[in-house]
């Protein structure tokens, strides 16, 4: 290993995998406060586990095989969890990542060029100035002022999903817009006991209540962000940006996307587009500052690239160590995770060892990324922070289905190219001026709500770097 990004052994906060089953009261209870709380050592340990959980059964899929089989070999056989959807659909309704079958395709195929890595380099020179202008508040504040991470990367990311997908049509609409999708996937992108009980989808989900009238009102949002770029399209076609949103709007047709489906879509590229990223960027930040031989790689590499006026667009490229810190980040912190499935009709996967699991109709596959990420069986020291896995040297031990920060086969994230690329950027751009450290009251604790976010935030001193 490349000892230069040699992790000093740095453990971040993580819940201790359970040696005694919950009981089914404290199922529910867990899943409520924090389901990265519910596993147990099996979980961490074992290629696969068989339960039951409510009187559903449910196979945990640890082994790359297995999870090869179910996400991409035989993905036919595999529709979206109902759990899943009971939680994501009332927010997305037909976005892409709840939509199925036609309506998902067509999504998919419509949206697909836009995010191709070619199309998505384009967006380098945004994503670089987005950032540029976001660290001007630091300059503004106190020398060595706290500042919540967490919050701070929302905003930023925000920002640059707007500026290169919307031109800043969002923005305008409203100063607090990055707010309300806070509130929204908080408040609503949660399981509630009535998901794990299968309850039908018109029994009321007391813990989403709160959420419904954000809901409404980012709605109507996206729908005068959608009137005013047709209106625009309409009376001066020549001035219309060539963005996502007017390709959306351009595919709105009986062939092509239906006016709701553009809207669900929008909504969710706003929602969780910058969400997962955020997530990632706050956690790649707090365990950095725990490991000054991997920052002062960053660092360094940073400054050389910077100096050598690189356009940003080959930042990804002519920055391993930073993508690689980034990386290591999403696999102890992945933005996503779960991934849930349900057998359609009965299948079977048999391992390399011979072993045979049998998946009847109607189970659900869970492949944890949390869980994954971490196990034993996969990975060399799993809890701890050591992004030195991810170098180029290194990169090709990494089994493909053994590390899923953006899912994979036909379902996997359409803007995977996008985010690593934001990702980059924004913290070069952000580590090449100033330096973030911890504080006495930096003691975040990974929660599970539609991401991994760090409960009680992240407040990080932040130190310019140079005089």
């Amino acid at each position: 290993m490349d000892a230069k990004l040699r992790s000093p052994g740095f453990q971040p906060p993580a819940p201790i995998p359970r040696t005694v089953p919950p009981s089914r009261l404290e199922i529910i209870r867990t899943v409520l406060r924090n389901p990265l709380e519910l596993w147990g050592l099996p979980s961490y340990t074992w290629p696969w586990i068989v339960t039951r959980f409510f009187g559903q059964t449910t196979i945990i899929a640890n082994d790359p095989g297995l999870i090869r089989h179910v996400l991409v070999d035989n993905a036919a056989n595999y529709e979206m969890s109902e759990v899943r959807q009971l939680v994501l659909r009332p927010i997305l309704r037909d976005g892409l990542l709840t939509a199925e079958g036609p309506v998902w395709k067509r999504s998919r195929k419509a949206m697909a060029p836009v995010f191709t890595p070619r199309h998505a380099r384009g967006f380098a020179l945004q994503m670089r100035e987005q950032s540029e202008l976001f660290i001007s508040r630091y300059a503004a504040g106190e020398e060595g002022v706290v500042r919540d991470i967490a919050v701070d990367m929302t905003e930023l990311t925000y920002a640059i999903l707007s500026e290169t997908l919307f031109s800043g049509g969002i923005v305008s609409e409203q100063g607090d817009f990055a707010r309300d999708v806070d509130d929204l996937l908080h408040s609503m992108g949660r399981i509630d006991p009535f998901d794990l009980l299968r309850a039908p989808k018109w029994v009321p989900r007391l813990t989403r209540i709160r959420g419904i009238g954000v809901l409404k009102k980012f709605r109507a949002l996206v729908r005068r962000t959608m009137d005013r770029r047709r209106r625009l399209m309409s009376e001066d076609r020549a001035t219309v940006p060539d963005d996502f949103l007017t390709l959306l709007l351009e595919l709105e047709r009986p062939d092509g996307l239906t006016s709701e489906e553009i809207e669900d879509n929008i909504l969710t590229f706003i929602g969780a587009g910058h969400e997962t990223t955020a997530r990632a960027l706050a956690w790649t930040f707090y365990c950095v500052a725990h490991c000054p031989d991997v920052r002062q790689a960053m660092e360094a590499e940073i400054d050389t690239v910077l100096a050598q006026a690189v356009d940003p667009v080959d930042w990804l490229d002519r920055m391993p160590h930073v993508r690689a810190a980034f990386e290591e980040a999403m696999r102890l912190y992945p933005p996503a995770p779960s991934i849930n499935r349900d057998a359609i009709a009965d299948d079977r996967y048999v391992a390399s060892n011979g072993e045979v699991v049998e998946i009847e109709k109607g189970t659900t596959v869970l492949v944890m990324p949390w869980t994954l990420h971490r196990h034993e069986l996969y990975w060399e020291s799993p809890r701890t922070f050591d992004p030195s896995r991810f170098l180029p040297a290194n990169r090709e031990k990494i089994g493909r289905f053994q590390y899923l920060p953006f899912g994979a086969g036909p379902r996997v994230c359409i803007g995977a190219t996008f985010a690593l690329q934001e990702a980059v950027i924004a913290l070069a751009v952000l580590m090449h001026r100033y330096r973030f450290d911890v504080t006495p009251e930096t003691k975040p604790w990974p929660v599970q709500k539609l991401t991994t976010q760090p409960a009680g935030g992240l407040p990080m001193r932040v130190t310019p770097r140079h005089g």
